[in-house]
């Protein structure tokens, strides 16, 4: 028997102030479902989660749930008025008898529940909002950007939390990863018009690509019958006027079809100009260490970026990778240590808190106020990689209208900030390009965009960034900091760095130490025991006796190749320099490791035959 939908919306419109939003939207979530909801920014996917939970009315048709079902929503910026702490804003709502899962859930996203409001960051309070609502365990889940502002590991937790529940959500991010790890179906925002796919985000841009691709069909078709219909009222409508009238009609009813048709928004005009190459050394850290109230930061920390190298650091939130880079820009000085910068650095800062962007200016100000933008005697232009812009054009590269070039700031979403963001940053020559979280908020599209200009950068980039998928796009080198100072490099992005930490604790000397290689360690044929009453409790066959026999030498042969593999990728630079060997190696180091361990078992299984036991 089908069971009743949790939510169903028919028939919605919804417009505000200009075009609509949506109109008449019809969509069904089901019991269980695990739904990404993807579009691009400003597309209106908050505003239909707001609708899906009831904190914006359409302006017509209706929200139906069924009886019993429980929705709740994860705002962006959550209003925390009236509450002493972040865990008096998660528990309210909760019996008592329930308060118990905040502090659960606080563990996992690693935030501490007796954090004053009043001096909680904008993360911790996204993170608080969060485990109010998987503390609430609503029926209907509905998460917006529940990624930002949590470290990979608190992403990692999330992701098995929700792997594990039967409620069903709705989630908007940008992290890829995350949703090709949960979602079974995909919702997708395009210019008004709400599609839905019962496949995961894993197979969203195909479908997306798929889509654009007949858009792209339909269009060019139409085009060529406008012309050749064109052609003929130009050339054959005098002759026979009256009885070619409804052709000619016919010909206004296809251009008014062609200019009703919503073409797709452009992507972002973003390009990033290198300024003077800098030497081929950009940073040389030697013995750096930093700690603050006792706290290690980093100890005895060496690092070479290399000109055109892109340096990612991960770690838990707080851990201090933002400390190190400012450490590395010589922005703070080390408590010990040397630091040293290539020659011809010019930098460009992305910061994750937008500092550099005033909310109260508007964007106009924002980018006339720059001192490296501001044309001498000109209020409505900026300089742009040396070439004077007028305002309203280089906003309209980042895909702002006119008419928001004179909001506030305040006024945009988190990935319009973090657009207006990069149109500064860009607009400068740089060598060195600085990004701390840039990620966040950023729709896929834009995120494509720039990976393929740093893919395209001749210059150097130092990275922070929890998106996995990014990273692993992006990044030639990954530090992970790990907490009381400990810091490790790895080649390649997070996955790389995620393999070899692994391949290093199952390496020799990396836990308990290893027995040492010799012939008396080995495992040898023992004799067949004798049995009480002199007789073999079970007896081996002869086929069984020689592989018992020749079982230690295939075990050394085993152990050696093994250490030849972990020679070869023990050389930090094999990935960077060699990926394609790197990749190869690693796959025979793993066939190498199950050979030797069915080996093991299958030497241990015989000798107990032989032994009786």
């Amino acid at each position: 028997m089908a069971r009743a939908p949790l939510l169903q919306l028919s028939d919605i419109s919804l417009t505000f102030g200009g075009d609509p939003v949506f109109s008449d939207l019809s969509l069904v979530i089901q019991p269980g479902d695990r739904v990404a909801l993807v579009g691009r920014n400003g597309s209106g996917k908050s505003t239909l989660m707001k609708v899906m939970g009831g904190l914006v009315e359409p302006d017509r048709g209706d929200v139906v749930r069924s009886p019993g079902t429980t929705v709740g929503y994860m705002e962006q910026e959550p209003g925390m008025e009236g509450f002493a702490t972040l865990g008096d804003y998660a528990a309210s709502g909760l019996d008592e008898a329930e308060a118990y899962r905040v502090e659960m859930v606080a563990e996992g996203l690693k935030f501490d529940p007796a954090r004053a409001v009043g001096h909680a960051s904008g993360g911790e309070r996204r993170r608080a909002a969060l485990a109010k609502l998987m503390a609430e365990a609503p029926s209907l889940m509905l998460l917006d950007e529940p990624t930002n502002h949590l470290d990979i590991e608190a992403v990692q937790w999330l992701e098995r939390e929700l792997a594990q529940t039967r409620d069903a959500f709705v989630v908007i991010s940008h992290d890829r990863a995350f949703l090709r790890a949960l979602t079974r179906a995909t919702l997708w925002i395009d210019r008004g018009e709400v599609r839905r796919q019962e496949r995961g985000f894993d197979g969203f841009e195909d479908w997306r690509d798929k889509v654009w691709e007949d858009e792209d069909m339909q269009r060019h078709k139409l085009n060529r019958k406008i012309k050749a219909e064109a052609r003929w009222a130009v050339e054959g409508i005098s002759a026979r006027r009256k009885r070619n009238q409804g052709r000619v009609r016919a010909l206004q009813d296809l251009r008014a079809e062609r200019g009703a048709m919503i073409r797709r928004q452009g992507a972002a005009a973003m390009a990033l100009e290198e300024g003077p190459k800098s030497g081929r050394k950009a940073i040389v850290a030697e013995g750096l260490a930093k700690s603050f109230d006792g706290k290690p930061i980093v100890s005895g920390f060496d690092l070479t970026v290399q000109r055109g190298d892109r340096v990612a650091f991960v770690g838990p939130n707080g851990v201090g990778k933002t400390t190190l880079i400012k450490m590395l820009l010589g922005e703070i000085a080390p408590d010990a240590g040397s630091l040293r910068h290539g020659t011809n650095l010019e930098i460009a800062v992305f910061d994750q808190t937008r500092a550099q962007l005033d909310p109260d200016a508007s964007l106009w100000e924002n980018l006339v106020g720059d001192p490296e933008m501001r044309v001498s005697g000109q209020a409505d232009q900026v300089m742009v990689r040396g070439t004077p812009k007028h305002v309203v054009g280089y906003l309209k590269e980042f895909l702002f209208d006119e008419g928001q070039a004179r909001a506030p700031v305040r006024s945009l979403s988190g990935g319009e900030k973090a657009r207006l963001l990069l149109a500064r940053i860009m607009a400068r020559a740089s060598n060195l390009l600085v990004l701390d979280e840039p990620t966040n908020d950023l729709d896929i599209e834009t995120l494509d965009l720039l990976q393929d200009l740093l893919g395209d950068y001749d210059g150097t980039v130092l990275l922070v960034s929890h998106d996995r998928d990014f990273l692993d796009r992006v990044a030639s080198t990954t530090i992970v900091m790990e907490g009381q100072g400990r810091v490790t490099a790895y080649a390649g992005g997070w996955s790389d760095a995620q393999a070899q930490a692994q391949f290093q604790s199952r390496a020799p000397g990396a836990a308990a130490p290893k027995q040492p290689a010799t012939k008396a360690s080995k495992p040898s044929a023992p004799p067949p025991p004798a049995q009480p009453g002199g007789t073999q409790k079970q007896a081996l066959s002869f086929t069984e006796r020689h592989r018992l026999a020749e079982l230690p030498g295939v075990i050394e042969r085993i152990e050696a190749e093994i250490a030849k593999l972990e020679s070869l990728l023990s050389d930090a630079e094999l990935f960077s320099r060699e990926p394609v060997k790197f990749r190869k190696a690693t796959e025979a180091l793993s066939e190498r490791q199950a050979r030797l361990a069915a080996a093991e078992v299958e030497w241990l299984e015989l000798e107990d035959k032989a032994s009786g036991s």
